[in-house]
């Protein structure tokens, strides 16, 4: 038996869903007219089920084989469930039936650009374009194929055109945000947002996006003002709150970016990265069990957070308790063992507990993943020192130099490694060398060897240089 079944343009959508599922359920034909199909295709891909939906455009199309419509909702499901030539196959059939069709150009360029054939991609967008009635998204879309391209100059001409049309597209925001941070131009950043909130200023996330870019310009005070204003227009915007206190924490206020960070559990479930953030936090205010308390629950809630791990070795080794702290710093170094930080902590940890095998070998890795590590340079060099070998510590800073040639800390330690070995001739060029690069730094040679004070001829030396 075959029921008409016809909708108008105001028919219930559930209604048409109810109707469709007793059909099945009594193994009958009914009719649906286009627009009930396309309310019940859409409901099961609300409900994430590809394979119900599939099922329903294959009704819609044997009611309705000429609708183009149902051959686009057909490759839009294939796509989705990975049938990308049945796709195309199905995209080919409805550019025969309505080739002026933007969705149909839409649609086969999103597939291009997921197989990375950017041209191909393009001229389906560019295609789409010249049909559709709004093209905001459109030009969104093209953006993404020039960052895949990795050509943000241009991505970022198509995102301002995508803007120019849809103030309100926060995709584009964020997209263009990113471009303009691979690019590193945050000065143009600022400048376009600053435009945008003169037209808009109650976007949220223009407002978000400018404070972003101070941040990276470390111009945090602005930054902070921009977050707040985001804040202000979206109350419960975590990001913003979280990223605020990322802000004060460069601003060492320490207990307002706990403050903040804590807000954010206001909006959103707590997360490990915002725990560990106010684990640092309570262990810059030298609050080691606050901080230990933080720092466990990151971990609790992802075992894989690094830095927390760290962080509780640092508050153990802030106790003295350097035996308990190593056990911390190698969970952190088991998940990131080329972070240089942590290998500088375990180094300094083995040195305090009399393991001057261990530190040294802690030492080598922390310069082998920064050779940039000015501190790293002037403790290892000590170690040597310490445990008399003058010429590896020399040695040491000669290449702590060649990595750091401008840093006149190392020549004015070189100065004095030097004395001690009894090159003096070598140690005094060392010296010319350190006060011409910073004259100031003088001091750091008496901190290291109180007794140099005595030598006339640094003294001399020094003398030429300080005015």
């Amino acid at each position: 038996m075959e029921e008409e079944f016809e909708f108008g343009f105001n028919s219930d959508a559930q209604h048409s869903v109810e109707r469709y599922e007793e059909m099945i359920r009594n193994q009958d034909q009914y009719f649906f007219d286009a627009q009930a199909f396309e309310y019940i295709i859409d409901n099961y891909i609300e409900k994430n089920d590809p394979v119900k939906a599939l099922q329903v455009v294959e009704y819609a199309l044997n009611q309705h084989p000429y609708a183009a419509v149902f051959l686009i909702k057909q490759a839009q499901l294939l796509l989705f469930t990975n049938q990308v030539d049945k796709a195309f196959a199905a995209l080919e059939k409805a550019e025969m039936l309505e080739a002026s069709e933007a969705d149909i150009y839409v649609l086969r360029g999103n597939i291009y650009q997921n197989l990375d054939r950017h041209a191909e991609a393009l001229e389906n967008f560019e295609k789409a374009l010249g049909l559709a009635e709004t093209t905001d998204e459109i030009l969104l879309q093209m953006a993404y194929v020039y960052q895949n391209m990795h050509d943000y100059e241009t991505a970022i001409v198509y995102i301002k055109r995508s803007l120019e049309q849809n103030m309100e597209n926060k995709d584009g925001l964020y997209e263009l945000a990113f471009c303009y941070d691979i690019l590193d131009k945050q000065e143009e950043s600022i400048q376009f947002y600053q435009e945008y909130i003169d037209n808009d200023p109650y976007s949220y996330a223009a407002w978000y996006n400018l404070a972003n870019s101070y941040h990276k310009l470390d111009l945090f005070e602005k930054a902070i003002d921009a977050y707040d204003y985001a804040i202000l227009i979206k109350e419960n915007f975590a990001s913003a709150y979280y990223n605020k206190g990322n802000a004060l924490v460069q601003l060492d206020k320490y207990q307002e970016a706990i403050d903040v960070y804590k807000q954010t559990f206001e909006y959103e479930p707590p997360n490990a990265d915002t725990y560990c953030a106010i684990g640092e936090c309570y262990e810059k205010l030298e609050k080691m069990d606050e901080a230990r308390s933080y720092y466990k629950k990151s971990v609790k809630m992802d075992s894989k957070m690094a830095d927390a791990w760290f962080g509780i070795g640092v508050t153990l080794n802030f106790e003295e308790r350097f035996f308990e702290s190593l056990h911390f710093y190698k969970k952190a170094l088991e998940l990131d063992e080329e972070n240089p930080d942590f290998w500088f902590a375990m180094a300094d940890a083995y040195y305090k507990l009399g393991q001057i095998e261990e530190s040294v070998e802690a030492y080598y890795k922390v310069l082998e993943y920064n050779p940039l590590d000015i501190e790293a340079w002037l403790d290892f060099s000590t170690v040597l020192y310490e445990q008399g070998k003058l010429i590896e510590a020399s040695e040491t800073m000669a290449d702590a130099i060649k990595n750091n040639p401008d840093a006149a800390e190392l020549y004015y330690r070189m100065v004095a490694y030097l004395f001690a070995l009894g090159q003096t001739n070598d140690a005094l060029a060392y010296l010319e060398t350190a006060l011409v690069t910073d004259p100031e730094k003088h001091y750091i040679l008496f901190e290291y060897l109180p007794q140099l004070q005595d030598n006339g001829l640094i003294i001399d030396v020094i003398n030429r240089y300080i005015k």
